[in-house]
């Protein structure tokens, strides 16, 4: 994500397109069996399952689209199918927390990646895959093209959480990841390093990653090269483009080579709605039309439906951030002054005292070598009024605080919510984190903050340190030294319901979720392609 004045890209390709200021070449050849590997496999006449997350699709956007009577795509996704307003993505509402959720069907507390931006203790460097321009050029541009490239996959994301195609290649089932920023498969795949970001970088010619039979990873791996022209002239998306995207799905469609299942990522509206805002408009209508154009591939929308199951979702939502004038950035050091703060791709030294990585409008705030407890540092925190929920973990309790009130609770108890988990409640933790209770039967419902006891609770015991969480009320994000900002745009991160619900969309069958939230979705595709084959 970029500060305003400059473009957002998505999170991969930015970091890649700031390390990649020399000469051009053309790319290395790639050397993909991606169309064999999934001809050789045994293939049925059963539905596809085909799974397409917009990156920031709003429902509200939807719903005043089809109010206007302009996108009659999803009109007829609609009006053929289920929709849904209120599916609740994961937290941080970061895109790869979130895609990493939605792949292994866990919370990151079972996956292990905390966000877009978090401070690894092990190798006690903060871990960032280019959230913005500055960030990117502190923590070292080498480091973050090899997390982005390699080790959010390989390494980052945890091996007790199973990936959707690790899963179905164990049933013998096909599948496809097109430019979908979570990739951990079975299967090897080549990244191949154009000469123009490998000499600036030290990158090798090649790189080997595992992931799914059939594989897009913008240019660095086109299973397609040589075989169909694909728009991704774009330097500066380097085929990380909705068109690209949906080309290629088009092609498999066209030529009958769809896998079981496929996923497609779409990041266009994201980056228009960091620059603009949640109430723009224009990457929904271009959406609509691209999705006209997929459904005629099979044909015709009526044999879509016949021969795909079609899900399109959102991963998070949008809030206004108030321009300039407003005071909308929340700079953590000057709350924080006083200690000694780990900023702008310092190293950690033996003298520092607290860590920040910023996820737009939330941010971890890590105490490393103080004598300052976390509750103390949290009283400095709540001092602003621009602040919303505050959370830390001690004594295997989860502390809130809002608005000046403090409470805690934790996992197990006599409460339980609508997922079927339980709580224990501390005294104000209801009024603090905007639950309904009923005391009678012992039911917990969610309101302002969806699904807010397990979100806290599973970010606060996704990776090793001691930290705090904080979240900005709707119109304000963080600031850390040099986190991007996007004054009159819109931010994403926190855990409010602005920023948590997204919709979600089926056609092509009548099985429901059972769950509307993205950490159920894995389950809800996997019933799908067992249904399908029935």
């Amino acid at each position: 994500m970029l500060s305003a004045p400059f473009r957002r890209f998505t999170l991969l390709t930015f970091s890649i397109v700031l390390i990649a200021a020399t000469s051009c070449s053309k790319p290395a050849k790639q050397q993909e069996n991606d169309l064999l590997r999934i001809s050789s496999k045994e293939q049925t006449a059963a539905k596809k399952v085909i799974y397409i997350l917009a990156d920031s699709l709003l429902y509200q956007s939807v719903d005043r689209g089809l109010e206007e009577n302009k996108l009659p795509a999803f009109k007829y996704l609609i009006e053929h199918g289920q929709y849904y307003r209120n599916m609740v993505s994961s937290y941080p509402t970061m895109s790869v927390s979130i895609d990493t959720s939605l792949m292994t069907g866990s919370y990151p507390i079972k996956h292990g990646l905390p966000g877009l931006s978090w401070f690894s203790e092990e190798e006690k460097r903060v871990i960032n895959y280019g959230t913005g321009a500055m960030e990117v050029i502190n923590e070292g541009l080498v480091d973050v093209a090899y997390d982005a490239l390699m080790d959010l996959n390989e390494k980052h994301i945890s091996r007790e959480a199973t990936t959707i195609y690790e899963h179905l290649t164990s049933k013998h089932k096909t599948s496809g990841s097109i430019n979908g920023l979570i990739y951990r498969g079975n299967t090897p795949h080549t990244l191949s390093i154009p000469a123009w970001i490998k000499a600036p970088t030290s990158l090798p010619a090649s790189l080997t990653v595992k992931g799914p039979d059939f594989m897009s990873f913008g240019i660095f791996s086109n299973p397609l090269k040589g075989i169909e022209r694909l728009p991704d002239q774009r330097i500066q998306h380097l085929g990380f483009t909705n068109d690209y995207a949906l080309k290629m799905t088009e092609y498999l469609i066209r030529n009958k080579k769809l896998p079981d299942f496929l996923y497609v990522y779409l990041p266009d509206i994201d980056q228009m709605l960091h620059k603009h805002g949640p109430s723009y408009m224009n990457g929904v209508y271009e959406l609509d039309g691209q999705l006209q154009s997929l459904l005629q591939a099979f044909g015709s929308p009526e044999e879509a439906m016949k021969q795909a199951t079609i899900i399109i979702t959102g991963d998070s939502g949008f809030s206004e951030i108030l321009p300039n004038k407003d005071n909308p950035v929340i700079d953590l050091r000057k709350l924080l002054d006083g200690y000694r703060i780990q900023t702008n791709g310092a190293d950690i030294t033996e003298n520092t005292e607290l860590v920040f990585a910023v996820n737009e409008t939330m941010a971890y705030i890590y105490k490393y070598r103080t004598e300052a407890s976390l509750h103390d540092l949290a009283q400095r925190l709540k001092s602003d009024n621009r602040m919303d929920l505050i959370a830390w973990q001690e004594d295997n309790q989860v502390h809130v605080l809002r608005d000046g009130k403090e409470s805690y609770f934790k996992p197990g108890g006599r409460y339980k919510d609508e997922y079927g988990q339980k709580w224990t409640l501390g005294e104000g933790a209801a009024e603090i984190t905007g639950l309904n209770i009923n005391e009678e039967e012992g039911k917990v419902s969610y309101t302002r903050y969806p699904d807010v006891l397990m979100r806290l609770y599973s970010a606060l015991n996704s990776h090793k340190g001691h930290y705090i969480i904080a979240n900005a009320k709707e119109g304000y994000e963080f600031t850390g030294g040099s986190s991007p900002e996007h004054l009159g745009g819109g931010g994403h991160g926190a855990i409010h319901d602005k920023v948590s619900l997204v919709p979600l969309i089926v056609m092509g069958t009548n099985v429901k979720p059972d769950k509307l939230r993205i950490v159920d979705m894995k389950s809800y595709v996997l019933k799908l392609l067992q249904s399908l084959n029935e």
